[in-house]
């Protein structure tokens, strides 16, 4: 296992002891395309993001994580969702087990330039259809599905 391992409807899910709050961003190009970076914690592509600081709103830790993880600098537009399922559970190497309290907002590219951090082995646009054949988790093709399919209602669970 490395440094992450997640749990999502899983019976075998050990017991959470923690709850953070997050934030992500779901960012497209002109083209449609979303931004993903490859986790250097788990291997798998996901939304660009992590846990909030004090000191700042969950909107700014989007664009903070967003530009510490993609080296872009963007600006929040609106809101994917709010994703708190208690069976998504998120074990660390350290021993936290946490629960999922995510905040996904809808972000556009405002400067900067595409770069891997020490969290993310690669960045990338993708073309949805793309996604398909790689590593995303269920959740966070949950994230893209709903981007997809609500129109303009957020996502509240």
């Amino acid at each position: 296992m490395g440094a992450r391992r997640d749990y999502y409807r899983d019976p075998d899910a050990p017991l959470p002891n923690s709850l953070k709050p997050g934030a992500s961003a779901l960012v497209t190009d002109e083209r449609g395309r979303v931004l993903m970076q490859r986790r250097g914690d788990s291997g798998n592509w996901s939304l660009p993001g992590g846990i909030m600081e004090l000191g700042e709103t969950l909107a700014d830790c989007a664009v903070r994580e967003t530009r510490e993880e993609t080296g872009l600098a963007i600006t929040i537009t609106g809101l994917l969702g709010i994703y708190t399922d208690p069976e998504h559970v998120i074990v660390h190497a350290d021993g936290e087990i946490r629960q999922e309290f995510a905040v996904v907002y809808y972000g556009r590219v405002i400067g900067g330039e595409i770069s891997v951090s020490d969290e993310s082995t690669e960045v990338k646009f993708f073309g949805l259809e793309e996604l398909d054949a790689l590593p995303v988790h269920d959740t966070v093709r949950l994230r893209l599905r709903h981007h997809v399919e609500q129109g303009s209602a957020p996502y509240l669970g």
